[in-house]
């Protein structure tokens, strides 16, 4: 019978890719992680890894069973989720993620909710760029997280993770003045830091129209990214919830590009008593939102 916690350091290899990366997540040391995959080799009778000086690449046996790995830790999620579904009231703690611009718009509301209506569930929210929840989730840091894509930027396919629509909303290009994406190829532009999903979309936007940005500042708060637009530093691509302190001296030029905000959790979790009673909360607070696809 193969060790479900070796299948799992195999399945987290398979996603985050080097082994230090695996240890870091779940709190073990490199060379237990190693130990570990070493002792599923050797009951599994084939080489899962190539290990080419201290980089290690899985093999074709390693994918089929990563696959099936897939399955098994969605069966037993459910098999978790049957058993506190007879449990009557929801108790326990309910870990929530979102990214910043959706704290007070969306999270906020959902939690209030969720706090009178169940108020022995333990709620926490931990603010975090959309890039980062697929191995949150995976690791078991949340429960449930808010994740987004631009037209430019779509979400990658994680078979580990559930996922569901929740909100459209359109992208503005905040000026000074009003103008078009076209007409701000010689101006300074404002993105979010490197890695993130605002920086992607800027620069993408910018090359789907002809040219570059010259990218000036790297800012994620989006209050703070329209302030330097209100101040002349530049000029931004900043998604609907980012405006509610829109300041003076500003114009939101809408574009033709849309955010998409869905909700994501791990496979066979959906239907746990507190992920579908956050699911609710989240989608009445998005549909407070009223925006238009």
């Amino acid at each position: 019978m193969l060790d479900v916690r070796k299948l799992r350091l195999l399945w987290e290899l398979a996603y985050r890719g080097t082994i230090a990366a695996v240890a870091e997540a779940l709190a073990y040391t490199p060379s237990a992680v190693s130990q570990q995959l070493t002792a599923l080799e050797r009951e599994t009778g084939v080489m899962l890894l190539e290990r080419t000086g201290r980089r290690v690449t899985l093999t074709s046996a390693a994918h089929t069973l990563v696959a099936h790995t897939e399955a098994v830790l969605a069966i037993l999620q459910q098999a978790s989720t049957d058993l506190d579904t007879a449990g009557g009231t929801l108790t326990g703690m309910l870990r929530i993620g979102g990214f910043p611009s959706a704290v007070a718009t969306i999270l906020t509301p959902a939690l209030i909710s969720l706090g009178t209506d169940h108020p022995h569930l333990d709620l926490t929210v931990t603010e975090l760029d959309p890039a980062a929840v697929p191995d949150a989730l995976r690791g078991e840091h949340l429960d449930i997280a808010l994740i987004q894509e631009y037209d430019y930027v779509p979400i990658a396919t994680d078979p580990s993770l559930g996922t569901e629509p929740l909100l459209v909303e359109p992208v503005h290009l905040a000026a000074p003045n009003a103008t078009t994406l076209d007409t701000c190829r010689d101006r300074y532009w404002i993105t979010g830091t490197l890695g993130t999903l605002c920086h992607t979309l800027t620069v993408s936007a910018c090359r789907a129209a002809g040219f570059t940005p010259r990218i000036r500042h790297l800012v994620d708060d989006f209050g703070a990214v329209l302030a330097l637009v209100a101040a002349g530093h530049g000029v931004a691509l900043v998604p609907e919830l980012g405006t509610t302190a829109k300041p003076a001296g500003v114009v939101l030029n809408p574009l033709p590009i849309r955010r998409r905000t869905h909700l994501a959790y791990r496979r066979g979790t959906e239907s746990h008593p507190s992920i579908d009673a956050a699911r609710s909360a989240l989608r009445a607070a998005a549909n407070a939102c009223r925006f238009e696809p």
